[in-house]
Parts: C-alpha cells; structure tokens; sequence
C-alpha cells in the first residue's frame, strides 16, 4: 500500500474528510491544521507505535565513523535511537566488538582520560554539547569509550533509527509488507481524534493487534532463525 492508497483508505473507513481545523495561538495568531497535516499527524503516530514494538530488521541501518586519539568520546548519527551492535576496526582490519556498559562503569574502569588503548568498551553518555561558550546542549547523543582510544581507529555502528515516512516517501517497507498494521494504527489515531464510538475503536484496537502478532512473528521471529540452526517451526499433533 503506497501512501495515496493509505490515505484515501483512511478516509473512506473514518468516513471523515476532515476539514481544516483552526487553533488560536498563545500570541492571538491562529494556525490552521488541514486534512493533510492531520490524516499526515495519524499516519506518523502509527508508525512510530509499530517501530518501537517490533524489532524489523527494516529500522536498523549502519555506518562508520573514526575515533580521535586521546579522546573518549564518540558522537552519534543524527537519526540514531538505539545501538544494536558497535566495533573497533584495528589496524589490520580486525573486528573487535566493544561491551555496553553504565557510563559509571567505564568512569571507575579508567578513572584517567590518560590510560588510552583500543576501546572495548561503550556507554550512552547523553547529549553533545557543542564547543561554544557557553556549551549549547545539542539534541543528539554522545558515546564514552573505554579506554581513551589511543588511536585514530575506524568504528562501525549498527543502530536502530525511524525510517523516512510514508508520508513523504510514498512507498516504504513497512507498507509493502505490513499495510495491515499501518492501516488500523492509523484508524484508531484517527478515531480517538474524532472522539468516536467506543465499540468502533475496539474493533479497530483488536485489528491492530492481530495484525501485530504478525508482525511480531516476522520481525522478533522468522527473521531471527534459520531450519539449519534452529529446525523447521512444527506444531504439536494430537
């Protein structure tokens, strides 16, 4: 299902064309929010809600990075959410896969900035601060290492981010393959928006669900095992 599809869908099951709204602002200005914005606002929600329940291989992305030396800390992309794993690149192009641990953890492990060597170890250390004076607390986070890299090594980063919507890429993975739960995510947004009959967001809250089960047996099942190592899925026969 692509975007225009999704949208019209939405409509039609609401049966709602929803006509541009308008909000006074705190300034007297008013604000007008239009059917796009809010079928647009329905859409996005839903997508959120299913990437943060399900761990589809689809919201992981990575890249690479470089450390400097004599420093411990390491910035993060700037639509990162999570990490699912980090390594160090040595030299000769070894892989070495650094432990997540509390930042309190790296702090008493290597108590000096001074004690360098090749990381084997990370914590989410918070918010970049920028280099200006005074600092200013940027949005994105930051990783301590242990120990201070000692070098300039290559890191690679695999992390779990919100992929583009379908709102503005018209077609995405998520509705390809799973327009069910899309679909009825956005219904139930959609419909508590329009505070409607409570027997009507249950239906769709149950649709949601069931659809979900699906989408939690691709995502935290099917896509995480093979036959070879974990045997073909049986049920038991009475």
């Amino acid at each position: 299902m692509n975007y225009a599809t999704l949208f019209q869908t939405i409509k039609s099951y609401v049966e709602n064309d929803f006509p541009t709204t308008q909000f006074g602002n705190a300034d007297g200005t008013d604000t007008n929010f239009t059917s796009a914005e809010q079928i647009n606002t329905f859409i996005q929600q839903a997508e959120q809600r299913i990437y943060n329940s399900v761990q589809f291989p689809a919201i992981r992305k990575n890249v690479t990075g470089t450390t400097t030396a004599s420093n411990k800390y390491l910035s993060s992309p700037g639509d990162f959410l999570a990490v699912y794993s980090m390594a160090v690149i040595d030299g000769d192009g070894n892989y070495e896969y650094l432990l997540n641990k509390d930042v309190n953890f790296i702090r008493e492990s290597y108590p000096s900035p001074t004690s360098t060597g090749i990381p084997k170890y990370y914590a989410l250390f918070g918010p970049t601060t920028t280099n200006d004076s005074p600092p200013v607390i940027t949005n994105e986070y930051s990783f301590i290492l242990g120990p201070t890299p000692d070098d300039a090594y290559s890191v690679e980063l695999h992390y779990y981010y919100y992929p583009e919507s379908i709102v503005t890429a018209s077609t995405t993975w998520l509705g390809d393959n799973f327009d069910s739960a899309l679909l009825y995510g956005a219904l139930i947004e959609a419909y508590t928006f329009m505070k409607g009959e409570p027997d009507v967001i249950a239906n769709y809250s149950k649709r949601y669900e069931e659809a979900m089960i699906l989408a939690k047996r691709l995502g935290d099942g099917m896509e995480r095992r093979d036959a070879y190592r974990s045997g073909q899925v049986r049920m038991s026969v009475n």
